[in-house]
């Protein structure tokens, strides 16, 4: 069927803030569906509220606004565009949520929006539980028994009938909390208590557990004409149980018969065509491993977290296809871009295998709630190839960037039988690496399986790696050993442990022997056909395929997975300096580990390598391609660690050089430069021991802050406020030695600011400064900040911009670097200075028009700033106000405690722009879902030190009308200063009227908690804390934030004042 002519004018609703859950993989599949859509000739108008991804670039759409996506904003958007059809199927849940609610408003009735790609039926019908359960019935299709239920002896009755084990599912909350699974009575008596409590709707789902099933999932794709079929099948390490977001996953299906698989790939089909799904669609289904029996677990009636990967595993672009599914193209006469000669009706074979492993928080949470369950706590993932699970396993496992380069992790030899026992059993992040260790110990994997139902063919190919590592062992410097190591996928280091050298002399008998890899292409149909694509995976085989252009090339290196501190943003730029490249005339090559992103996709590079970014492998694929040389700044300070061991193996670095760059990284040599520039810094010295570090900070005077210098994301970064706490954090949080020295610096209060420089050597071009709203003490990535400044006197502008350039000259940048400063009194303060692109990349990119990360690249190439046009020195500022609001995703993480510091906790971000700070403000807040009505109830429970400002901040609420409630110290505090205030009982005295309580019952509408500068845990604080985040009630823990949140609020208000 041709496609739909009737449709001039398309609107596209992005996924906005990337949080736990709903990450980069929905922004790769709107990209990917506006860019499909302009292709067939249609308008694209697209509303996301996300700065830092590609998605929100000018060239995606014809137009692109940068807006929350709330009912508000986006019914004004399609007021003034009037579109002929709306396409929410690729935003992930937020854009299927906001279909439905412009649904219900009946605002697409009134504007003749129709909606396109699948219907709202079908999403309602795969989205609630009891149509959902009507329609499987119908399709005789099996699912979990299950049962709402509103009361405790209603679950109890119904877990008697169908047995134990059973999960419990309140109704209503954010990303399953307060659910659990249940073994026997007692534990669903407390569960389902809870859960009913705090479930507003007090309602509960109690489900057979199906816990110790193969988890099994199918992507599918069906057009209007009814053709369907499965782009790829995964299966999951870990059984039922575990979140897929948050498991191991092979595809294809390793563990499944034949007949299986049939079976399975039927009900797939059967689904999608029976809800009319047009476009992709995900299908969950258990099987039991002992019978036939199989359960559909859930369909996600959208392109989902999966559809990233399997686009990426087999080189079949869902999203793209998807999008042209909408407008009434069919599989059958679409050509698949990606190979450009086999059609999309076309199932992709694969010959391969890939392996996914999640990246986790928990490095820099180190006291979060680590429990793997129904609730997804990954970040970000990684994905691998292979000729072998082995293979596509070991390289999935260096490619995390945890600090392993194996499937081991050294500390564990030392835990206990016992402790090994229960970490297989009650599954972790790091189950494989205990599980690995107890093979080693000679666990049998029979017992293993036992323990942990997960499939022996899995534990057996553990079991063979641990039969290798013996193999080694016995035969040391024996080649044939070493070959059959290599084709496993053992990395040098691992074999260097074994055979006692170094890694560089391991790759030396490598090379000596021709024992390199091979690069093999994804090419979708397993070399049935003539297909070709640019896509390659190094393994150990004979026949090369990829092969060297006469080009000359430039690689860029990813940043590898997405974890906080090292976000989405860096996609960006690399995607920027690959343009930059081509335009150059470069043949520009990506290597990365990263499968949720635009950068590792098709049409993005000339070339791109799916492999680890450690320095053997990016070593090998130099190798092959003799590059021009390696760009490192795009990459965060993963591309930015390798850029030593690469420059001393003789590889050319383009922009800023290795020593530069460790001018900036390096404490003591950072200090001399800024001295020798005349740059001031705040006083501080660098520790090797608790001795040292007491005796600076002596020196310094307190507050100091301490940090482990090379770093990322402020990991272990704290204020101290006094010896014994300095003492602590020496012991408990940091091993410092003189390798790894800590840095202590006296800590100045102040306003802070950041700046990006761009340089050629001898003009510096700085497109803006950001202000940030927060006072210095919380980290960049986690404070709003605005552009332009709106505090700064022009003294400070001018000092700023000169140090920038003395920076920048000084420390001989090629490219981009980004400085912070804190202005302590009226003296500007250098604080630290990092020789990369930085987060602030995407979002000064789009709010002053200048494409930094291609201009970056240009001068790396040897083009000067003046040959582009741009003049040396601080560009000019905008007339509009845009402010940055950080994004968290505490909701999915327990125990992690929001309180804002120096330590970087948010996931993604959002922006708001507009004519004056407060509009643009309103927006940020709104975006980021921190939504404050007009008049309400607000908390305050404040820290002595900051009582005074906090007074002043609650009386301008209460000019406003809000109700101040305040905790005993604080509304006495209150009550003499003259603002009276409602007692709030303290924790533990009375459950009806404590913060909990109010917050549960809807009382509250804000919190304002700010916390001492003691280093000793405040555990009441933390509760109250987790309880706003838990209900969804926006908590301010700086008193910056909640006076920006005033100032709209004042905004928006008419005042009343009797005369």
């Amino acid at each position: 069927m041709p496609k739909r002519t009737d449709i001039k004018k398309i609107m596209v609703i992005g996924s906005g803030p990337i949080i736990i859950g709903q990450a980069a993989e929905f922004d790769y599949a709107g990209t990917q569906a506006c860019l499909a859509l302009r292709e067939e000739g249609y308008e694209v108008i697209l509303v996301n509220s996300n700065p830092a991804t590609i998605m929100t670039d000018k060239e995606i759409a014809d137009k692109v606004y940068i807006e929350p996506i709330t009912i508000e904003f986006v019914t004004r958007i399609l007021r003034k565009e009037r579109p002929d059809a709306l396409l929410p199927t690729l935003g992930g849940q937020t854009g299927l949520n906001m279909a439905m609610e412009l649904s219900k408003a009946g605002i697409l009735d009134e504007l003749g929006v129709e909606l396109l790609g699948t219907k709202l039926s079908a999403i309602d019908q795969a989205e609630d539980r009891d149509l959902f359960k009507q329609l499987m019935e119908d399709l005789e299709q099996p699912i979990p028994e299950s049962q709402i239920v509103n009361t405790v002896q209603e679950a109890l009755d119904f877990a008697a009938e169908i047995g134990y084990p059973v999960i419990v599912r309140p109704a209503f909350t954010l990303g399953g909390t307060g659910g659990g699974m249940c073994a026997n009575q007692e534990e669903l008596q407390e569960i389902a208590e809870n859960g009913l409590k705090l479930s507003p709707v007090t309602q509960c789902l109690i489900e057979r557990s199906i816990a110790g099933f193969k988890e099994i999932e199918y992507e599918v794709m069906r057009d209007s004409a009814d053709n369907a079929l499965v782009v790829c099948n995964m299966e999951n390490f870990d059984p039922v149980g575990i979140h897929t977001g948050d498991s191991i996953v092979f595809a294809p299906t390793q563990t499944l018969s034949d007949i299986e698989n049939q079976m399975l790939r039927d009900a797939s089909l059967k689904i999608i065509r029976a809800l009319k799904i047009e476009g992709g669609c995900n299908v969950q289904l258990a099987l039991d491993p002992h019978s036939f029996k199989y359960y559909v677990i859930e369909v996600n009636p959208r392109v989902s977290r999966s559809s990233a990967l399997a686009s990426k595993a087999t080189g079949y672009p869902i999203a793209k296809l998807a999008a042209k599914i909408a407008v009434g193209l069919t599989l059958d006469e679409m050509i698949n871009p990606v190979t450009g000669t086999t059609y999309a009706m076309f199932e992709p074979a694969l010959d391969y295998v890939v392996a996914k492993i999640p990246r986790f928080p928990f490095d820099k949470f180190e006291h979060g709630e680590r429990r793997l369950g129904t609730q997804m706590k990954a970040t970000g993932e990684v994905m691998a190839i292979g000729r072998n699970i082995e293979e596509s396993l070991l390289k999935a496992c260096r490619s995390l960037e945890i600090g392993v380069h194996h499937n081991e992790v050294p500390e564990l030899a030392g835990a206990s039988d016992d402790q090994l026992f229960e970490k297989i059993v009650k599954a972790q992040d790091d189950r494989l690496f205990y599980i690995s260790e107890a093979i080693r110990r000679g666990f049998t994997i029979e017992e293993i399986s036992d323990l942990t139902k997960i499939d022996l063919f899995f534990l057996d190919k553990l079991l063979h790696i641990f039969e290798i590592e013996e193999d080694l062992k016995s035969k040391i410097n024996d080649l044939d050993v070493l070959k059959e190591a290599k084709r496993f996928g053992f990395d040098d280091r691992k074999i260097a442990e074994i055979w006692d050298m170094t890694a560089e002399q391991v790759r030396q008998i490598r090379l000596d022997n021709q024992i390199v890899p091979v690069y093999k292409m994804v090419d979708t149909c397993a070399a049935e056909f003539e297909s070709a694509t640019p896509y390659f995976y190094s393994t150990y085989a004979f026949e090369n395929e990829s092969i060297k252009s006469d080009k000359e090339s430039v690689i860029v290196l990813g940043s590898g997975p997405i974890r906080i501190g090292q976000g989405v943003e860096f996609d960006y730029a690399t995607v920027h300096s690959v343009k930059a490249l081509q335009a150059a005339g470069y043949e520009a090559i990506i290597m990365n580990s990263n499968p949720e992103t635009v950068s590792t996709d098709f049409s993005v590079s000339d070339k791109l390598y799916f492999e680890p970014l450690t320095f053997e492998d990016v070593m090998n694929v130099i190798d092959l391609e003799q590059p021009k040389g390696v760009i490192v700044q795009f990459g965060g300070q993963t591309a930015i660690n390798l850029a030593e061991p690469l420059s001393k193996a003789g590889v050319k670095i383009l922009g800023t050089q290795v020593a530069d760059l460790d001018r900036a990284e390096d404490r003591d040599l950072f200090e001399q430069a800024l001295q020798d520039l005349d740059i001031p810094q705040p006083p501080g010295h660098t520790a090797t021991n608790e001795e040292e570090a007491v005796a600076s900070a002596r020196q310094i005077g307190f507050p100091v802050l301490v940090r482990p210098s090379y770093v990322l994301g402020g990991r272990a970064m704290e204020i101290v406020e006094n010896e014994a706490d300095l003492r602590a954090y020496m012991r408990t949080a940091v091993k410092a030695s003189p390798d790894h020295p800590v840095l202590v610096d006296s800590y100045l209060v102040g306003r802070e600011c950041e700046v990006d420089a761009i340089s050629d050597g001898k003009d510096v071009l700085i497109p803006g400064i950001m202000e940030h709203i927060e006072r210095a003490g919380v980290h960049s990535g986690d404070s709003m900040a605005v552009y332009p400044p709106q505090t700064f006197s022009q003294e400070i502008i001018d000092t700023i911009t000169d140090y920038t350039k003395r920076l920048a000259i000084g420390l001989n940048c090629y490219g981009m670097m980004n400085i912070q400063f804190v202005i302590h009194g009226e003296t500007v303060y250098v604080i630290e200075v990092n020789p990369r692109a930085s987060r602030t990349v995407p979002f000064l990119s789009k709010v002053t028009d200048i494409p930094m990360a291609q201009v970056a690249t240009k001068l790396i190439l040897g083009q000067s700033l003046a040959d582009l046009g741009y003049k040396d020195g601080l560009y000019p500022e905008s007339d509009r106000v845009h402010v940055k609001a950080p994004v968290f995703s505490f909701t999915k993480l327990a125990k992690v405690d929001s309180l804002l510091g120096p330590e970087m906790k948010s996931t993604g971000e959002v922006m708001g722009s507009d004519r004056t700070l407060e509009k643009a403000l309103y927006k940020a807040f709104e975006a980021s879902y921190l939504h404050l009505p007009t008049f309400g109830n607000i908390i305050f429970t404040i820290a002595d030190d900051t009582k005074e400002e906090a007074l002043g901040l609650a009386k301008r609420f209460d000019a406003i009308g809000y109700g101040i409630y305040a905790t005993a110290g604080t509304a006495r505090y209150f009550k003499n200063q003259g603002l009276d205030s409602v007692v709030v009982n303290k924790l533990g005295e009375d459950d009806t009227n404590d913060i909990p309580a109010l917050v549960r019952t809807g009382v509250i509408q804000a919190i304002v908690n700010t916390v001492g500068t003691k280093r000793t845990a405040d555990e009441d604080g933390q509760t109250i804390r987790s309880s706003a985040i838990e209900a969804g009630v926006p908590l301010f823990t700086a008193l910056d934030t909640a006076d920006a949140m005033a100032r709209v609020l004042e905004s928006r208000s008419f005042t009343t004042q009797a005369i």
